[in-house]
């Protein structure tokens, strides 16, 4: 941080520079090291390596759709998984579906659990949920371990860089279809479909090799590199093609996702669409 602004690299070619008033906590951890900043324009934001994870003005586009995408083309989800994800973000989000019975977060690292909780009670809000049980551990294991247990699995992870790397491999995939009930679904961030096409072609690819079905589709988040954002949909079994507009209606106010932003996430723009093939 130089000149009162937190940079961060996003590309060799690209930073994204926010002004900070100041910095309310740092710390070193066995995986990462984590600080959350003051700034002048966006909230909050919590930055691990040195790579922005979210700020308080936007954070909602991608929980939002991390969340309510698979939840929504699922008929009935009742038991969930976060793998990642200690923010609290997507669990609030999962938790606002009311045929939720239980829903489980797996995150790596404690320490992003703690400074969520102090830092970003808004995000983390889904802690304290009875539904929710926290569970400080490796998501990679945790899949592994617990076939037949889920109707969702939402894979918030960190770039695919040190514990991350597992989660974008076609073995992880194979654990993930083996966790999930059928019908079931699976979301994970992805990248930019700008700076990351590679990656995104790659990681499709080792998704196919386990799921029934493999969507991508596209929101936007503006802190994110080139601002529009990458998920993937694994499917197993069969679900409805679109999603259920009930239950959409029942969520409540959404500030990103609605019944119409849903069904344009899906239809991409053709360079996006190429990666598919």
């Amino acid at each position: 941080m130089s000149d009162g602004y937190f940079t961060e690299q996003q590309t060799p070619h690209l930073r994204l520079g926010v002004r900070i008033s100041r910095k309310l906590h740092e710390e070193s951890t066995p995986y990462q090291r984590l600080a959350v900043y003051e700034t002048t324009g966006l909230g909050r934001m919590l930055a691990l390596d040195e790579i922005v994870q979210l700020t308080e003005s936007d954070e909602w586009t991608y929980h939002e759709m991390m969340a309510h995408v698979p939840m929504l083309v699922h008929p009935c989800p009742r038991r969930a998984l976060v793998v990642g994800g200690g923010d609290g973000g997507v669990l609030r989000e999962i938790l606002r579906h009311r045929t939720v019975a239980h829903a489980e977060l797996v995150d790596i690292d404690e320490a992003v659990v703690r400074a969520a909780r102090e830092f970003f009670p808004g995000v983390s809000c889904g802690f304290a949920d009875p539904r929710a049980r926290v569970i400080a551990g490796d998501g990679i294991v945790h899949v592994r371990d617990h076939p037949g247990e889920y109707d969702v699995i939402a894979v918030d992870s960190t770039d695919p860089i040190g514990p991350a790397v597992g989660l974008f491999q076609a073995g992880f995939y194979r654990s993930a279809a083996k966790a999930l009930r059928s019908p079931g679904a699976l979301s994970q961030q992805v990248g930019s479909p700008f700076y990351n096409r590679d990656f995104v072609r790659e990681t499709v690819a080792a998704a196919r090799t386990a799921f029934d079905e493999v969507r991508l589709y596209t929101g936007v988040v503006p802190t994110y590199p080139g601002g529009l954002w990458c998920y993937l949909l694994g499917i197993k079994g069969t679900v409805a093609a679109g999603f259920d507009a009930g239950r959409a209606a029942a969520l409540g106010p959404t500030r990103y996702y609605s019944a119409e932003v849903h069904r344009q996430a899906f239809a991409l723009p053709p360079f996006v669409a190429e990666l598919l093939r």
